[in-house]
Formats: structure tokens, C-alpha cells, sequence
């Protein structure tokens, strides 16, 4: 990665070369994220807006921040990265997201939405206390301005006196199609026939002025006559200069108004109109499909995967669907992502009980609390490095009020690819600390489905509860699934296999990957499927029977399953030895699934070497928990 930045050289390229490397960079985007895995249609969609953002600022010099980073391959490709793309998400190469460590150009490193503003507006006043004059820019997609801290950094921009230039990438979609009023304020400055008759065309009006009348201009703008003809704006409201809608592949245009703002002292929103997925057809036509993909032909865009799989999240959602048919009271909540987390089809089937409340988790977290006060079945279905997002509601509006909302926490675990920012690992530690909450984790597809299905054919919960479960496939037949759904003990642990020497407790998708550990060793193997509450039963019983125990999780240590596993032990003076399989104090890279637990000692090879060390070492050390 030491090779020179791309855009050192854009000023010296006629808009005839810019248009070629506009070409160049989506064919290789396409080429590397068809065979790689990644974000397509986002990336797809900010070509043009990166290479002109590019020509007018100086990522040597400036401040450029990208929110969420899947719209920033164009960034890569760019500063310093075009040579080694090729290995982009592969274990040990490019991150697709943004990452400090990978480049200095990544200024600040993000997974998750909404963190660009803020963090922007901490390097300006930073800049202050060193006087330093160099411009901040973030760029933000339209669904990245629904997140809270977005929302809040936007208010706070005009008292602490921000010259922030904000670039809004509208292409009227998240991952998913953007909801709330914010998206239909957007779409109404993009779409209104008297604003850009107003407004007329930008770049000439630019040019004619040749800056000089730039703030006459601003002014007229935002004087009364506009307001009266069409309304208020939110943005000028609160303090912000707003330009635009401005043609999000138009170079020339874009270059017009990016130099403009550049030369004022003062905060500036440009509203820069792009397509999602633009230059791939079937990415245009499907940008929701093709936002994040796994391995596709890039040619046609068809999954390239074996037949027959299914996922937990497709699981999941296939179950539900068919459950809220019989129940009006099950509602499902997504934050901007029902297609990721399994809902499309209930969506489709249950509008009004599907509520997608854009990139917000707090807001779902809480609204779903209301739901559960109102007597309804709330399902709040959330990857599990989302749901962190959420910390204080889970405890202060859900747990306190031990009100039964059911959290379906997708994505638990290592996730692979997206790396440590989209990695499940804490969602153990920090709900297992939360007083009335349970926690239990299917160990395959039909389990899951055994799960849900007994929440609901009982009575309703009568305390909060997540379902976690990994970013998993199985050779299943949804159909047998569905078919044979059956009540089961939620709360108690099953023995898998039987064994004298000593016993795993694993947890989840660990379950199956112990099994070859257990039976290579002569050891019992237990299915702990409610992580909170234990067992008591079971677990008083595997105290008094073995020696050894040896806990196993897809989750950091610190405050895990196995953590309370030996404090449990503690409480009731068990004399034998407990060794904690886990993650250990660490973020790890990224890579497939496979390598990183491989990595980890989380895989069945690990595993087993870890145990079958164990066993050498049974009489020779005096340990008790390790």
C-alpha cells in the first residue's frame, strides 16, 4: 500500500480522461466485489462525486471524512490503494470499511452510520485550539442523516460556530429504500419543479458569477421570496447554507459548487443527487439486492452459491411470517434493514405490522418497549453490532420495566468480511449484566426455528429476551423446517453427547463445532442453549460429576458465558477446574468467518487441540479457572 495517491494526479486530467477513469474505477470495483464480497451498488454511485470532491479538495491538506465507509471504495482506489484492491476484505488485506491503521487517509475509522458529523465537528474545534485553517468535509449518504447523532450534530453545528461542509449523498436510499420525513424534506428539494426552475442551471449560474457574487447570491436565496414560495428548508433552519440539488455524475457541475463553498468561512450543506449502483444495470435496476453482496458473476449479477442453503436471518424471518399469521398481536421493527435481517417477506405480507424506523436503534429499542407496554409481541430484529447502539435503552426503557420485547440479535458472533466493526462478540457480555434478561442461542436452523416457535405458541414472555445467532448457512429445506416445528425446553441445557472424563458446556453455533473435541476425548458434550438463566438443574449436576469443565463461545471472554459459568462455580464451592474457550481482550481482523474463528481457536480444529492439551494437562497443574 505504498504506492502513490491517484488523486494527485485528477487536476492535470481533461473531463474527456475523467470520464475513462470514471469507467476504469467501476470495472474494477465491480470485478473485485463480484469476487470478493462487499458493497457494490453504494460504491457504484459515488465515483463521480469522489473524483470531483477530490479535484477541489486536498485529502493531503484537508479533512475528508466518509460516514459508514461502504460508499468509500472510490476513496480507496484513490489515496494510495488501486494497486492492492484487489485483496480487498481478504484476511490481511484492504478493510471494506474505513480503518486509521490501514491508510492516513482513512482520518477516522467507521462501520457504522452516523459518526462522521460528530467526529468532524471534534477535529474542527481541535483544529481551533491549534489554529489551524484547513478545511473539514464529511461526506454522509441521505439515510446516514436519520441517525441520531447525525441528527444532533447538525443542531449543535451553528452555536459552536462550524464551517463544516457537508456533502449529502442523496440517492434516496439506505441499505433499503430511506423512510421519515428527513428523506421526504430531500426529496422534495430534489424533485420541486419552482426550486430548480429558481435555481436554474447550477454550474452556469456558478460560472457566471465567477464567485465574487457568491454571497449575494446565498442571500437572495434564503431570502423571503423563497421561503414563501417554497417553504421552509430544515437545514437553512438550522443554520446551515444549503445548495442545491446539484447532478451527482455531472463533474463539471459538482466541481462548480465544491469550489464555491471551499472559499467561504462558514457551514454549507451541498445536496449532490447521485444514482445508486449507476453504470451496472441490474445494480440500478436492484440497488437494494446489490448494496452488499456475497459472490456474484459480475456480468449478470447472479448469486454464485451452493443450492439448497439457508441462512439463520432467511430462518428467522420465514418463521415469524408464518406465526403472525395466526397472531395479530407479533409486530417486527427493523432499522433500516428488513432485506438483511429476514423481514422482506413479512413486510410484504404484514405492512402494518412491520415497522421500519430508518437508522435508529435506540428509537426501535424503545418503541418496541412501548409496543410490549401496549400488550403486543414486539420483535425487534437487529445485527448484534447494531444493537450495541443501544446500550441504555435495553436497560433503562426495556429491563427495568421487565417488559417482553423479543430481540432477534442477527449476525452474533464473527461475522467475517465486514470485520471488527460488524463482529458480534460483546452481545453475551453486555446482556448477560442486565438484570431480567434472557439469552438464549440456537445451536442450528432448526433449533432457531423450535425457539421462536415456542415463544409464541406459550404464553408470552414475561421478561425481555434475544435470540443470538450467527452469520451461518445449512444444507436445509425451509419447507421440512416449517413442517415440523415443536415445542421445546428453552431453559434447559441438552446433553448432546455422553462422557465420563469431563464436560463442555458450548454454546450456539460452538455446539457443533465441539462435537468432534467431545468425542475424541471421551468427554460430555451439552447444548447450552439459554445462556441466561443457566440451567441451575443441569448445571449443579455437571458440578458434582466432573472434575473438569471447559466452557466454549463466540463471544469475548470478559463477562461471557463462561465468565459466569466459573463465578457460579465460585458461588457454590466446586473444587474442579474450568477452562474458558472464548475470545480473548482483542478486535480481530477480518477474513471469512472460517479464518477468523480458525484464528481465534474457534474452530472444531482449536478447539480440539485446545481440549486434547487439557486433558494432558489435567493432573499436572493446579488451576482452577483459566
Amino acid at each position: 500500500m505504498n504506492e502513490q495517491p491517484l488523486f494527485r494526479r485528477l487536476k492535470d486530467y481533461s473531463y474527456a480522461q475523467l470520464e475513462v477513469l470514471a469507467s476504469e474505477i467501476r470495472d474494477t470495483i465491480t470485478r473485485v466485489v463480484s469476487s470478493n464480497t462487499g458493497h457494490l451498488a453504494s460504491n457504484l454511485g459515488t465515483v463521480e462525486l469522489t473524483i470531483a470532491l477530490y479535484r477541489i479538495f486536498d485529502p493531503d491538506e484537508d479533512v475528508l471524512i466518509w460516514d459508514t465507509g461502504h460508499q468509500a471504495y472510490t476513496h480507496k482506489l484513490l489515496t494510495g490503494r488501486y494497486g492492492s484492491f484487489g485483496s480487498l476484505r481478504k484476511k490481511g488485506g484492504v478493510s471494506g470499511f474505513l480503518n486509521r491503521i490501514e491508510s492516513p487517509y482513512d482520518f477516522f475509522g467507521a462501520g457504522h452510520v452516523g459518526t462522521a458529523l460528530p467526529a468532524a465537528m471534534g477535529i474542527e474545534q481541535a483544529d481551533n485550539i491549534f489554529r489551524s485553517s484547513r478545511n473539514v468535509v464529511v461526506v454522509a449518504g441521505d439515510g446516514a442523516l436519520t441517525s441520531g447523532m447525525a441528527l444532533e450534530a447538525l443542531n449543535q453545528m451553528k452555536d459552536i460556530g462550524s464551517k463544516i461542509k457537508v456533502i449529502v449523498n442523496d440517492n434516496g436510499m439506505s441499505i433499503g429504500k430511506n423512510v421519515g420525513s428527513l428523506s421526504s424534506s430531500l426529496a422534495e428539494l430534489r424533485l420541486n419543479p419552482v426550486y430548480r426552475e429558481m435555481k436554474g442551471d447550477l454550474k452556469n449560474t456558478l460560472e457566471a458569477m465567477k464567485l465574487v457574487s457568491l454571497e449575494q447570491f446565498l442571500s437572495k436565496i434564503k431570502s423571503g421570496l423563497k421561503a414563501s414560495i417554497l417553504g421552509g428548508n430544515l437545514f437553512e433552519d438550522m443554520g446551515l447554507n444549503y445548495i442545491g440539488p446539484v447532478k451527482g455524475h455531472d463533474f463539471q457541475e459538482m466541481e462548480a459548487v465544491f469550489s464555491a463553498v471551499k472559499q467561504l468561512r462558514e457551514p454549507f450543506l451541498v445536496h449532490v443527487v447521485t444514482k445508486k449502483g449507476k453504470g451496472l444495470e441490474y445494480a440500478e435496476c436492484n440497488p437494494t439486492r446489490f448494496h452488499s453482496v456475497s459472490k456474484i458473476d459480475p456480468d449478470s449479477g447472479e448469486k454464485i452459491s451452493n443450492s439448497g442453503e439457508l441462512s439463520y436471518s432467511e430462518v428467522f424471518g420465514k418463521v415469524l411470517t408464518e406465526l403472525a399469521e395466526e397472531d395479530p398481536s407479533i409486530s417486527a421493527i427493523t432499522a433500516a434493514m428488513p432485506d438483511g435481517t429476514g423481514l422482506a417477506e413479512f413486510a410484504k405480507k404484514y405492512p402494518a405490522r412491520l415497522f421500519d424506523l430508518g437508522i435508529t436503534e435506540q428509537l426501535c429499542t424503545t418503541f418496541a418497549a412501548g409496543m410490549a407496554a401496549a400488550k403486543t409481541k414486539p420483535v425487534f430484529a437487529v445485527y448484534s453490532t447494531f444493537l450495541q447502539r443501544a446500550l441504555d435503552q435495553l436497560i433503562h426503557d426495556v429491563a427495568l420495566q421487565d417488559l417482553p420485547v423479543l430481540f432477534a440479535v442477527d449476525r452474533a458472533g464473527i461475522v467475517g468480511q465486514d470485520g471488527p466493526t460488524h463482529n458480534g462478540i460483546f452481545d453475551i457480555a453486555f446482556l448477560s449484566m442486565i438484570p431480567n434478561m434472557q439469552i438464549l442461542a440456537p445451536s442450528s436452523l432448526k433449533e432457531l426455528a423450535n425457539m421462536i416457535f415456542t415463544l409464541f405458541a406459550e404464553k408470552w414472555m414475561d421478561h425481555p429476551t434475544a435470540i443470538r445467532y450467527p452469520r451461518e448457512t445449512e444444507l436445509q429445506s425451509i419447507d421440512e423446517i416449517l413442517s415440523n416445528l415443536r415445542k421445546i425446553e428453552l431453559f434447559k441445557w441438552e446433553k448432546v453427547i455422553d462422557g465420563k472424563e469431563a464436560a463442555i458446556l458450548a454454546t450456539g453455533a460452538m455446539v457443533s463445532r465441539s462435537r468432534e473435541a467431545a468425542l475424541l476425548n471421551g468427554y460430555a458434550l451439552y447444548n447450552c442453549r439459554s445462556i441466561k438463566p443457566f440451567d441451575k438443574a443441569a448445571l449443579g449436576q455437571i458440578f458434582a460429576d466432573y472434575d473438569l469443565i471447559v466452557t466454549v463461545e463466540e463471544g469475548i471472554k470478559s463477562g461471557g458465558f463462561g465468565s459466569n459459568v466459573a463465578l457460579e462455580a465460585i458461588r457454590q464451592n466446586y473444587n474442579g477446574r474450568i477452562d474458558i474457550i472464548a475470545i480473548e481482550d482483542r478486535f480481530s481482523s477480518h477474513g471469512t468467518r472460517e479464518e477468523v474463528l480458525n484464528e481465534l481457536g474457534l474452530d472444531a480444529r482449536g478447539i480440539e487441540n485446545r481440549i486434547s492439551k487439557l486433558r494432558g494437562e489435567k493432573n499436572a497443574s493446579n488451576y482452577r479457572i483459566r
